[in-house]
């Protein structure tokens, strides 16, 4: 599967399938940290990626006053 990721901005590919745990768990990236999204879907944990999905990687960024 293709996997954008930012910061820093690149594009990796990934042997599927995979779980969406999974993935961010080879890619050494903390799950509650990032959302993992596959077309305009926000996809879940437990979600099973095929070798042929395009999903980008985004940090969740919070923010306040």
């Amino acid at each position: 599967m293709k996997v954008q990721l930012s910061h820093p901005e690149r594009q990796i590919e990934v042997k599927g399938p995979k779980r969406v745990k999974d993935l961010l768990r080879e890619l050494n990236l903390v799950q509650e940290a990032h959302l993992v999204i596959r077309g305009d879907d926000l996809v879940t944990e437990d979600e099973l990626l095929k070798d042929d999905d395009v999903v980008e990687v985004r940090p969740v960024i919070s923010g306040g006053e």
